[in-house]
């Protein structure tokens, strides 16, 4: 199970409907059986606009995603997925990485929500869970933004296990804020309390995936028609953004734009997350 206990589930989803609450938006919630598990979605904006779908990262959930891109239901009718096995409503089942069942969970969301001409928003797994929903079946989608993705490039691993994976890990066991520190910081442009509470409450209460992340085949990228936004923070040692561009450069055939968010961290900062915003939106 992805929930430790009883008792740290509902942990996190009080926290969970506290942010929902101050978003201070008008939503509905709807949950959908599919043959991955149920799934909560967050739906806002006039359902008459064209449909986004947003998917937020490891250790995230829909409502924070959202608070990230606040402006988006202005022009679209905004679907913000709580990913399975995640901090969130959706089922606790953990898909097979290396299959194409996230493309397969998200692609029968959409189908069973009968949206077309899609527009695919995701950040860090988001990304990942976007590019396999292009492998997968990329009929519905009408293009595609990846924010700092899992799934093009990975970065150096001795890096990531001193810096990031250790100090987890120590914190997990001691549950001192020290170590939560500094995961935070490795991984966050800002961070503001709820962020660093939410992670906090997260790792200490979920049992947390810490197999290898696979990256998409240059065969597989080749053959993905849907036009691609790649958005790469320059500072993050999880996937370094130049490295991550330059790869990008030569195995996507369909890359629309490349964007380098320059001086992030792997969760850009609120400016940078306004300035992709307005990127999707269309403003320049």
């Amino acid at each position: 199970m992805f929930f430790k206990s009883k008792q740290g589930k509902e942990k996190i989803l009080t926290l969970y409907n506290q942010k929902l609450d101050k978003l201070n938006i008008d939503y509905s919630e709807k949950l959908i059986e599919t043959n991955f598990g149920v799934t909560n979605i967050i739906i806002t904006g006039d359902t008459k606009n064209p449909p986004l779908l947003l998917i937020h990262g490891t250790g995230g959930c829909a409502p924070l995603i959202l608070e990230s891109f606040p402006n988006l239901s202005s022009k679209y009718c905004v679907y913000a997925v709580d990913v399975l096995a995640q901090p969130n409503k959706s089922a606790e089942n953990r898909l097979d990485m290396k299959s194409l069942d996230y493309g397969k969970w998200i692609t029968e969301l959409i189908e069973t929500l009968k949206l077309t001409e899609v527009t695919l928003v995701g950040f860090s797994f988001g990304g990942f869970i976007a590019l396999k929903t292009l492998e997968f079946k990329e009929t519905h989608i009408k293009k595609a933004y990846v924010i700092s993705p899992v799934y093009i490039v990975n970065g150096n691993p001795l890096k990531g296990l001193f810096k990031m994976f250790i100090p987890l890990k120590k914190f997990i066991k001691t549950n001192n804020d020290t170590y939560l520190k500094k995961v935070i910081n490795v991984l966050f442009s800002e961070a503001d309390d709820f962020a660093i509470q939410f992670m906090g409450t997260t790792f200490q209460n979920c049992n947390m995936d810490f197999s290898p992340l696979p990256v998409i085949s240059k065969q597989s990228a080749n053959n993905i028609k849907t036009p691609i936004t790649i958005i790469a923070a320059e500072k993050d040692i999880l996937f370094p953004g130049k490295k991550m561009i330059k790869r990008a450069k030569r195995i996507f055939l369909s890359l629309n734009e490349i964007v380098l968010l320059e001086g992030s961290k792997h969760v850009p900062s609120n400016g940078n997350f306004k300035k992709i915003e307005d990127l999707i939106i269309g403003k320049n």
